[in-house]
């Protein structure tokens, strides 16, 4: 048996296999708090589902694999560890110049960002090794026990070093290292060549700073995990989900806690990924993931789950670079719980600011007292307010309408109804808005792909973002509800490694870069020994023309580079890359190879089906209630439940399409079937 695990802002969706294959979904509300408590509660209904103690049903369990937002909540926040930072002599400022670059050039009243780590604890080290090795300024081991020195006096938590060319030569910042711990001992620590092997030296700063003020925070929030899974009868693996798609155990993200900020968001592509290819095939797929407060989105074509190396906490530019492979997945503040509000000019706008789990929508009775989307869908007649979560959690109905007469309908002068049509029309026009943006972006016709939408709010208005965007085929996947945590489940073990290796095609180093392939090969097998598990493993070269500002991420089919023609077969795969990202490729220049890297799979999972677990008992009586459609008015519409819905045949809306965890809303234009596996075809 295996857990999987999505701690959201609203609810914490678990995943459970059992030894033969089938999955069930469970939920509990996400406790701000104490997120290990909102796991443990998803954890408790699993085990009353299945007539079992909690210590029952974890002693059972060889895996328990968690997502967590717990990372970047606390950057965003400002919760992490007070840092210092050592640099070379005369780069105290480099967090604070940063890269170039402006979201908006010509707005001169955006204040400057501020550096992730402050000026003030910012410190030089006397030291400076040149490209080539040379030392030419030795390092001044006593001017640096002087800065740790001071380090403690500041109450120092945590020492991110990142020295000029330590990703070519890394002995000084070794010797940092190896003086942090006599010095300062039990001080977590990280060197920038360890955490971030890349030439750009505010990258790597930027990167081993926020990984090192991680690393008290999410060693305790990871030990705390695994001690009260243990108390409470566990004794197998605790995994942790990446920002790059995969999972690693618990103890080797604590040692690089960078590598999990994106951590839940990155495992809905890999999710759609599998539903695509199960499910039609389809070349290109725009996975969607509507949470509580943020709507997720990806694009998977050909089977690739897209990647970047620009991070960035919050907005790029003003916000913080993690510069660390992930999942490239971009998000907008528009979910379950964005809150509508009107600004002085009587304008409509539907969030960024979400009412999360606490207080929630005004229909959850916590609190809440300002319309969200959910209280618009709960008013639209969408929602049912006696079965929500199964009915386990009851809503309350004439709260949401109340909270939409006075904040909306009121001051618009319309009736509720017309209100809360409004509000879901706006948010759906924010998500219709970002997938363009994203698509069109990457020469991508959204008419030419399958949306797959997730999250417990994605069939609320799902049909409306496919129309609008001119995409006629949606997926609503069986674990749809809990996309993020089905993907965790299916997701494999993973890790990437980075060398620098600068030759140039004029005059290729053959030698260099096997030599850094070949140490990228040993790292990779001995993750893969680690593992105990079989692996995969990519290879991919960083490189531009000569000249360029920006390297693109080129996979090799060779790594061979002893002869001439491996090297023309590499610079032939660069060309079409360039062509393929930029449309143009230019013969006349050289190529230049900046770095490698080795990104290793093992799987964790048999290859055996994936399929939920039907309900045999699932309500098939027939029944309707009365739904607003814009354009229509109230309207009778037939209520179905999931697991009762006949497969592979074919039904006409207006219907409401219910399972304990979501509800699909397909309007009257649209059409709908089941497939075999369990997954809702809509054709919008």
């Amino acid at each position: 048996m295996r857990f999987a695990t999505d701690t959201g802002g609203t609810f914490t969706d678990l995943v459970v296999e059992d030894d033969d294959g089938s999955i069930t979904l469970h939920k509990a509300s996400t406790i701000p708090s104490d997120p290990v408590a909102g796991v443990l509660d998803a954890l408790a209904v699993a085990a009353e589902a299945r007539g079992l103690t909690l210590r029952a049903l974890l002693a059972r369990a060889d895996s328990f694999i968690h997502g967590t937002t717990h990372a970047i909540n606390a950057i965003i926040t400002g919760r992490a560890a007070r840092t210092g930072l050592i640099v070379t002599q005369g780069h105290r400022d480099i967090l604070l110049f940063r890269e170039g670059g402006r979201t908006e050039p010509f707005n001169h009243t955006i204040p400057y960002p501020k550096p992730y780590i402050p000026r003030a604890l910012t410190f030089e080290a006397p030291e400076r090794l040149l490209a080539d090795g040379t030392v030419l300024v030795p390092l001044d081991e006593a001017a640096v026990v002087a800065v740790l020195d001071k380090m403690r006096a500041l109450e120092i938590e945590a020492v991110a070093v990142s020295l000029l060319w330590s990703t070519v030569h890394p002995a000084h910042e070794r010797r940092i290292g190896e003086l942090i711990e006599a010095h300062l001992p039990g001080i977590p620590y990280s060197l920038s060549h360890a955490v971030n092997a890349t030439l750009r030296e505010f990258r790597r700063a930027s990167s081993a700073a926020i990984d090192a003020s991680l690393k008290p925070l999410m060693t305790r929030y990871l030990g705390s995990l695994s001690a009260r899974l243990a108390s409470e009868g566990f004794a197998g693996k605790v995994m942790v989900l990446t920002s790059a798609g995969g999972m690693v155990e618990a103890s080797e993200v604590a040692a690089a806690p960078i590598r999990i900020i994106n951590s839940g968001p990155s495992m809905a592509p890999v999710a759609g990924r599998h539903y695509a290819e199960r499910e039609g095939g389809w070349r290109t797929a725009i996975v969607a993931d509507t949470g509580g407060t943020t709507y997720d989105i990806s694009l998977v074509s050909d089977g690739r789950i897209p990647m970047t190396r620009d991070l960035w906490i919050g907005e790029p530019y003003r916000g913080h670079l993690a510069g660390y492979p992930s999942v490239d997945v971009k998000s907008v503040g528009a979910g379950g719980g964005s809150i509508a509000s009107l600004d002085a000019a009587g304008l409509l706008h539907v969030g960024p600011d979400s009412a999360g789990s606490t207080p929630g929508p005004a229909c959850y009775g916590r609190g809440g007292t300002r319309p969200t989307v959910t209280d618009a869908c709960m008013a639209l007649g969408y929602l049912d307010p006696d079965y929500f979560l199964g009915g386990t959690m009851k809503l309350d109905a004439a709260a949401s309408r109340d909270a939409i007469a006075r904040d909306v309908a009121g001051r618009l002068g319309t009736s509720i109804e017309e209100a809360a049509w409004s509000i879901l029309d706006l948010a759906t026009e924010n998500m219709v808005q970002a997938i363009q943006e994203l698509t069109v972006n990457q020469g991508i016709d959204p008419a030419e792909a399958v949306l797959i939408g997730g999250g417990g709010a994605a069939g609320l208005n799902s049909v409306f973002i496919a129309r609008r965007l001119g995409c006629r085929r949606l997926l609503i996947p069986e674990t749809g509800a809990a996309m993020s945590a089905a993907g965790a489940m299916i997701s494999e073990i993973t890790s990437e490694f980075a060398v620098t290796a600068h030759t140039s095609t004029a005059a290729f180093d053959s030698g260099r870069a096997d030599a850094a392939i070949e140490r990228l090969r040993g790292e990779a097998a001995a993750f893969a020994s680690r593992t105990g598990l079989p692996g995969v493993t990519e290879f991919i070269a960083e490189a531009r023309y000569e000249g360029q500002a920006w390297d693109i991420d080129v996979p090799l089919a060779s790594t061979e580079f002893a002869t001439a023609d491996d090297v023309a077969a590499f610079r032939s795969a660069f060309d079409a890359m360039h062509e393929q990202i930029f449309t143009i490729r230019d013969a006349a220049s050289e190529v230049e190879l900046i770095g490698l890297r080795a990104r290793i799979r093992c799987a964790a999972r048999p290859d055996a089906p994936f399929l939920l677990k039907a309900d045999p008992g699932a309500d098939t009586a027939a029944r309707t209630r009365p739904v607003y459609f814009a354009g229509a008015g109230w309207i009778d519409t037939p209520v179905l439940r999931w697991d009762a819905i006949p497969p592979d045949t074919d039904f006409a809306g207006p219907a409401l399409i219910e399972s304990p965890f979501t509800t699909v809303v397909v309007d009257p234009p649209a059409r709908f079937r089941r497939s075999t596996a369990g997954a809702l075809l809509i054709e919008a």
